[in-house]
């Protein structure tokens, strides 16, 4: 598959001497959807930018169907970008503005009729061109900016964060739309995004960045099940990753959260070789709270395999639970992992503390409807101990092979 985007070593310093992006390689490829995430101010949209030629490049090269385009001029890079506010012009009808770039480039107008009108079937506006925008819904009106971009069949879409000025339910609905719209169009699509959600949901590929360094770059589902790092592990996945300091037992067969033990399953302990490097060291323990259970209702041998702790809430949300507890363990303290709790909207616990130091902890779980757990109890979790992340609590890296 030839690549669309390609973007090699690309840094942007500003005059004032802060580094945005930080030598960034990734590339897009032609039909595929790649998504850049991260927390406000990481520098996703500053790479945008410089792809769309909105922002000089500092260093490094850009390329697009292979051809080196640093400093080429927005209107001369063959692509189509999609704001966050839509960009519409008001005066113009849905058929205007949609066809305005082809009007630009002295188009013949039957042929621009017949591509707007091909364009609106897509995106199921033909009802609407003859309105004006201020007639238009929210989602409509990006549907007309999509619109837009389509007609002119460039060689890659770029959007900037398209759905944060629309509600909730119908930023539900337009992910959908987007990543249906973009696979029947074809074309490589660079999206930027601070919800991790919308991520998952939306990229063949999803690269996450942290203060202008791309730290991963996976498929969604690797990025959730292998998180290379403790900031990745925290970002991704809703509710975020319970992270503990735990120390590993002498033998290497169990890690102690407190006073609590689990056992590290030979399995684990296969997978995951360099783990025998750490025994009897701290280690940054990782649970998801789709990997915890109410011990009460399993029937396995749940030996090794729990953890007890105080309930503080628990939220009914139909067909599940979510149980917000605390156990007695060691606090997490991580510069990496403090950051990635930052302008998240559930943050994980990520308190800084003297490393080692014993305190209260606290955690989420993600439990069966029919539990009896109860806000202000004790809960007893069942642990699915050959889910758990290991990660080094000095640099934040995962402990693998």
């Amino acid at each position: 598959m030839s690549v669309a985007i390609e973007l090699e070593q690309l840094t942007k310093v500003y005059a004032s001497g802060v580094t945005a992006v930080d030598r960034l390689s990734l590339d897009v490829a032609d039909g595929e959807f790649t998504v850049l995430v991260g927390p406000s101010g990481c520098g996703k949209t500053t790479a945008l930018r410089m792809v769309a030629g909105l922002e000089k490049i500092t260093e490094g090269e850009l390329r697009i169907e292979n051809r080196i385009v640093n400093d080429l001029p927005p209107k001369d890079r063959d692509i189509a970008m999609v704001f966050q506010n839509y960009a519409l012009y008001p005066h113009m009808t849905v058929a205007e503005n949609i066809g305005f770039a082809l009007g630009l480039r002295r188009m013949p107008k039957k042929e621009i009729k017949e591509k707007v009108e091909a364009a609106a079937g897509i995106l199921g506006l033909r009802e609407h061109l003859d309105r004006k925008p201020a007639q238009l819904s929210g989602g409509q009106r990006q549907r007309v900016a999509m619109g837009r971009a389509i007609v002119r069949e460039p060689a890659a879409f770029l959007m900037d964060e398209p759905l944060s000025n629309l509600d909730a339910k119908l930023r539900v609905q337009m992910r959908a739309e987007i990543a249906e719209v973009q696979r029947r169009v074809g074309v490589a699509t660079f999206y930027v995004t601070h919800d991790q959600t919308e991520a998952m949901t939306m990229g063949h590929r999803v690269a996450v960045m942290r203060s202008g360094v791309l730290q991963q770059c996976d498929r969604p589902q690797t990025l959730y099940d292998d998180p290379d790092n403790l900031f990745v592990a925290a970002f991704i996945g809703s509710p975020s990753m319970n992270l503990y300091e735990g120390v590993v037992s002498p033998d290497g067969d169990a890690v102690r959260l407190g006073g609590q033990t689990l056992d590290i399953p030979p399995a684990v302990r296969g997978a995951r070789p360099r783990l025998g490097e750490y025994r009897d060291r701290p280690v940054v323990i990782g649970i998801r709270p789709d990997h915890l259970s109410d011990a009460a209702l399993q029937e396995r041998d749940l030996d090794g395999t729990t953890l007890e702790g105080d309930v503080q809430l628990v939220e009914a949300l139909g067909s599940e639970l979510m149980v917000h507890f605390q156990i007695e363990a060691a606090r997490l303290h991580s510069e990496e992992a403090v950051a990635s709790g930052e302008d998240m909207e559930e943050p994980a616990d990520l308190v800084a503390g003297e490393s080692g130091l014993a305190g209260h902890a606290a955690g989420i779980a993600r439990i069966e409807s029919q539990s009896q757990i109860r806000a202000g109890g004790r809960a007893r979790l069942a642990v699915e101990t050959e889910r758990l992340y290991f990660f080094d609590p000095s640099s934040g890296e995962a402990i693998r092979d």
